[in-house]
């Protein structure tokens, strides 16, 4: 979604303490950084060219590939503030804590099964009722070759996964599933409307094609990542702007000019209809190709217009930072040359500091949290924490320390606090795992681990980065992970998939919802009344349709059926790789890059497309 940061010419010397030996996961090579790219503490090289383009959704676009930054000390839970000098004193995290994927009490070593489980080497059981089966859906010959994969996975893995991978069922004595059962007719598609119980469903809206925003003329690719709406305005970035649309369809409301194009933006939207981006600090010229992503605004959404920009001077050069968040009514910005922080009003509350040996990767935010992932350590074998933070002072609030062997941290979601790892993952997801950490007492501990399985279970976290995760929901409400079942590749199966609940304090599935025949269910998040909002896939038989899921009954309705005339449109944005919003009986769908076309047959590509009754 953003662009890639520069790599640095080589890694930084020195680290955190002394060697330490891999905890969770196993022993990773880093990735080799790419020529020319600098890190925090060296020169930045003049005019870094951009990673290859992404191709069209049909095939995903190659991750960027940002390389840790220096060593350091800071990040112990008594640091008063962000940004401040190490201090010396005990260690933060507490002597009785195990690493995550080391066994804790009451669970059964490696090689040890519990009762009631296989050994590992084993083939897996499937999940519940008509789930993906041994090897995947289908039998696939994809499926087969992450079976391969899955038998050679290192020992943290296998604890991991087979932590919490069997369907609970009620014990009612009728051996009863725990899985939803479907409306026929759907709830209106109000974001606040009431779903299950005994309430008289409406029926789903009739969408019809209301507006396609054109896709920009370039000469080259340009990032425009940012999507979001109001009560009245659809807001999307563009080239060089950020633009508000009618809900309806129409011209331009309104739009914010930006020195630069987009590099990142928030997806966090506040009450007031604040949300922050990164740009870059001018357009591309012939001095200056690839100009550095140094300026963050505060956007109003509301109102259409910027309420302020700020960047960061080390000396006389601009700080270059990955992507930016608001939470707690603070705007936050990291990357591999640190973290700062501003308040609503614009004002600094931390900043980078010269020969500061750790630094911020980056900062996810929420409606009254903001959460750290900071990095200290050797190149070869950072340590990362992730931190929940006094949004208005930068205090470290609790502090959760992930084993090493772990490369980068992403958090899918702040309250409560659920972070995504990378452990093995071969799909390209970026996510073989997700913990989910209780952040009340001052050293974070893990509550429960549920695997993705190496693609049976899908989601999808940007490579690098901190925020980013798609095709997941989290429910405070219910406790509870959501996640879509692999897509069948057996076009007779009843449904393609499922969206299966997982207890964030077991990790083990606790109910399912049922898709649809012929195509993927993928949750989007949560709507404004807590329910999870899952968006089908069109077909050539039909166009994609919204639905809502009771986050306990697991009961779905669905709330928006868009034409099939529209299903070719419509398949030019995927789930995995494009925005996707639904809010107010409007599904909103764009993209994250602007290319100039490449034959006739994208020419009349749009840049996004609205659907509604009106």
């Amino acid at each position: 979604m953003s662009q890639p940061p520069p790599p640095p010419n080589q890694p930084p010397q020195g680290g955190f303490g002394a060697p330490q030996e891999p905890g969770y996961g196993y022993p990773q090579q880093p990735p080799t950084p790419p020529p020319g790219q600098q890190g925090y503490g060296y020169p930045q090289a003049p005019g870094q060219p951009p990673q290859t383009p992404p191709p069209p959704p049909s095939a995903p676009p190659a991750p960027p590939q940002t390389p840790p930054p220096g060593a350091g000390g800071y990040g112990y839970p008594d640091q008063p503030a962000h940004g401040q000098p190490p201090q010396g004193g005990p260690s933060p995290y507490g002597s009785g804590q195990q690493p995550y994927g080391q066994p804790q009490y009451g669970q059964q070593p490696y090689g040890q099964p519990q009762f009631g489980q296989p050994q590992y080497g084993q083939p897996p059981q499937a999940q519940y009722p008509g789930g993906p089966g041994p090897g995947g859906p289908g039998g696939s010959g994809q499926s087969k070759q992450r079976m391969a994969i899955i038998v050679s996975a290192v020992v943290a893995v296998a604890l991991i996964i087979g932590g919490g991978i069997w369907f609970a069922t009620k014990d009612d004595g009728g051996g009863s599933e725990a899985k939803g059962k479907d409306k026929q007719s759907s709830q209106g598609g109000s974001s606040s409307g009431t779903t299950g119980g005994g309430d008289k469903p409406a029926k789903a809206v009739d969408a019809k094609l209301l507006n396609k925003v054109p896709m920009p003329k370039v000469s080259d690719q340009v990032t425009v990542e940012g999507m979001w709406t109001t009560d009245d305005t659809f807001v999307k970035a563009g080239v060089y702007k950020i633009v508000g649309y009618p809900l309806s369809g129409g011209d331009a409301k309104w739009t914010i000019p930006l020195d630069g194009a987009v590099c990142w933006s928030s997806d966090h939207l506040t009450k007031d209809g604040l949300t922050t981006v990164l740009y870059q600090e001018a357009k591309p010229s012939a001095e200056d190709k690839y100009p550095s992503c140094t300026e963050i605004g505060l956007l109003d959404l509301k109102n259409g217009k910027m309420l302020w920009h700020r960047n960061v001077k080390e000396g006389d050069e601009k700080v270059r930072f990955d992507e930016v968040t608001i939470g707690g009514g603070t705007v936050a910005a990291g990357g591999t040359s640190g973290g700062a922080a501003w308040s609503s009003s614009g004002q600094s509350l931390w900043k980078p500091k010269s020969g500061e040996q750790c630094s911020d990767d980056g900062y996810a935010g929420g409606e009254d949290k903001l959460v750290a992932v900071r990095r200290c350590g050797d190149y070869d074998n950072p340590q990362i924490q992730v931190q929940t933070l006094n949004p208005k002072t930068g205090a470290v609030k609790s502090a959760y320390k992930v084993s090493q062997g772990i490369d980068y941290v992403h958090v899918a979601s702040t309250d409560p606090l659920v972070i995504g790892l990378d452990a093995g993952d071969s799909t390209g997801s970026a996510v073989s795992d997700f913990l989910s950490i209780d952040d009340s007492a001052k050293t974070g501990k893990v509550l429960g681990k549920i695997g993705t399985e190496n693609g049976k279970y899908d989601a999808k976290c940007d490579s690098t980065n901190v925020e980013g995760c798609r095709k997941l929901a989290v429910s405070k409400s219910a406790n509870a992970l959501f996640l879509g079942s692999e897509d069948r590749t057996d076009s007779s199966a009843a449904t393609a998939n499922e969206v299966v609940a997982f207890d964030l304090k077991t990790g083990k599935p606790i109910g399912k919802t049922d898709g649809v025949k012929g195509a993927a269910l993928t949750p989007l998040g949560l709507d404004k009344d807590g329910s999870v909002l899952a968006y089908q896939e069109s077909t050539w038989e039909t166009g994609g349709a919204v639905w809502r899921i009771d986050p306990k009954s697991y009961a779905k309705t669905k709330l928006l059926q868009n034409p099939v005339t529209s299903h070719e449109l419509e398949q030019k944005f995927s789930p995995s790789y494009s925005e996707i919003i639904y809010s107010g009986e409007h599904l909103f769908m764009s993209d994250v890059y602007a290319d100039k076309p490449s034959g006739t047959y994208d020419k009349d590509d749009p840049l996004a497309i609205i659907f509604g009754a009106s």
